[in-house]
């Protein structure tokens, strides 16, 4: 490969960071109500840990006919094996309690993302492009503020990310052509939260039926996050030139800001597959997870300019972290473990909304070799995971995207307490 990961200056009580590369559910049933599970992060410290990338026609055109492997469902398992961190080891699980949920809201189609404005829930939904407003009735009757127009859903593609910013709605969604981001104004009108006509700020996103990234959120610059996929591209994400395979960073009207890494460029970091989580922690650290293929998922932490492998490497790389082009995730997953999407940071804990593990992992900010999981199994497939007003958290399943298994009420919204665990 001829080039090597590097480690950057890790906040207190992280692992070096290592380098590394998927989404259908693993349990074809829903089980009662598990327990908290405390396990020691993987990462890969040997060649049989970490995959490097084939080139090889067949293995592309396999991709191309599988789409998204990380997210396809495995057999059905009743274990799992623990994840990897820096630390090399794993150790067993301590369990514990998790608080009982409330529903929110049920039956929405194919939900991605939640956003707040003015203490008020917006959602999105993939495939019908409708944005409904949550209200206070438990479980609600979301109401549709809008259809997004233009919007072409197919595959992973279709309404995905929302942020909200002031009086602005911000939207990421895949159109006829590409994937754009258009912003609308917001109001509060007599039936509720009323959008007026969109502006589109980026277009020309390279689209496909998978690896679409969508995620949006504001960071604490005040700057406009978007994670872009490779779009079955994989080349892409290794050229700086293109937007596929990155993270964006843009001013609220989709323009440059001049302290980006690149000249010119929305690209901040590059290098990644199908990255679909944003957040900060109070230090303005910012994480991100992303799906890998067959090997590992990650969480990463982004530096400016940052090269994060893909698609040289998958997960962490088996030639060390010494120097060299590459940032390695601070953990990784198997893909039946994880396909990692949404992600929110509370109580100095980052919790990360997994699919095809369907599982809510937390990981300790003070500590991130290590990892909790929770609620293994019991909602299905869960695409987003936000910080709501009160600091609640609010938890998106997706089992109506075509890869789960949907119960009568899905799909659902649920709030569980900022501290949903407790001791035995």
């Amino acid at each position: 490969m001829g080039e090597q990961s590097r480690r950057l200056p890790r906040p207190k009580g992280t692992p070096p960071m290592s380098i590394r590369d998927h989404d259908s559910s693993p349990l074809s049933s829903r089980p009662s109500p598990p327990a908290l599970r405390r396990t020691n992060p993987q990462v890969g410290t040997s060649p049989t840990t970490t995959h490097h990338r084939s080139r090889a026609a067949g293995l592309i055109l396999a991709l191309v006919l599988s789409g998204c492997s990380s997210d396809r469902p495995p057999a059905p398992s009743a274990t799992s094996s623990s994840p990897t961190s820096a630390a090399g080891d794993t150790t067993g699980e301590e369990r514990g309690s998790t608080a009982d949920p409330e529903e929110v809201a049920t039956n929405l189609q194919a939900p991605w993302s939640i956003a707040f404005y003015k203490g008020t829930a917006l959602v999105s939904e993939r495939d019908s492009a409708r944005i409904l407003e949550v209200d206070d009735e438990r479980p609600a009757q979301p109401r549709e503020v809008t259809t997004v127009a233009g919007v072409s859903a197919s595959g992973e593609g279709g309404l995905l990310g929302l942020s909200v910013r002031g009086d602005s709605l911000f939207a990421y969604f895949t159109a006829e052509s590409d994937n754009r981001i258009q912003r609308f104004p917001l109001r509060t009108g007599s039936d509720g939260v009323e959008l007026g006509s969109p502006e589109t700020i980026v277009d020309g996103i390279a689209k496909a039926g998978f690896h679409n990234g969508g995620r949006l959120a504001f960071g604490p610059d005040g700057m406009l996050y978007a994670t872009v996929g490779d779009a079955g591209n994989q080349d892409s994400a290794q050229e700086r030139e293109s937007l596929s395979g990155s993270i964006l960073r843009m001013k609220p009207d989709g323009t440059v800001p001049e302290d980006n890494p690149f000249p010119d460029s929305l690209v901040f970091s590059y290098g990644h597959r199908n990255p679909q989580g944003l957040a900060w922690d109070d230090d303005g650290t910012m994480y991100a997870s992303e799906f890998g293929q067959d090997t590992w998922d990650e969480l990463n932490i982004i530096e400016p300019g940052g090269n994060y492998g893909w698609p040289e490497v998958e997960g962490i790389s088996e030639d060390g972290a010494d120097g060299g082009d590459f940032i390695d995730p601070v953990q990784q997953w198997r893909p039946d473990e994880a396909s990692p999407s949404g992600i929110a940071i509370s109580d100095d804990r980052l919790l990360i909304a997994n699919l095809r593990g369907q599982v809510l992992r937390t990981v300790p900010l003070s500590d991130l070799a290590e990892a909790e999981v929770a609620y293994a199994g019991e909602f299905g497939r869960l695409r987003d995971v936000v910080s709501g007003p009160e600091g609640e958290i609010w938890l998106l399943t997706n089992n109506t995207d075509g890869r789960g298994d949907p119960a009568a009420d899905d799909d659902r919204i649920l709030h569980i307490p900022a501290d949903f665990s407790t001791d035995d």
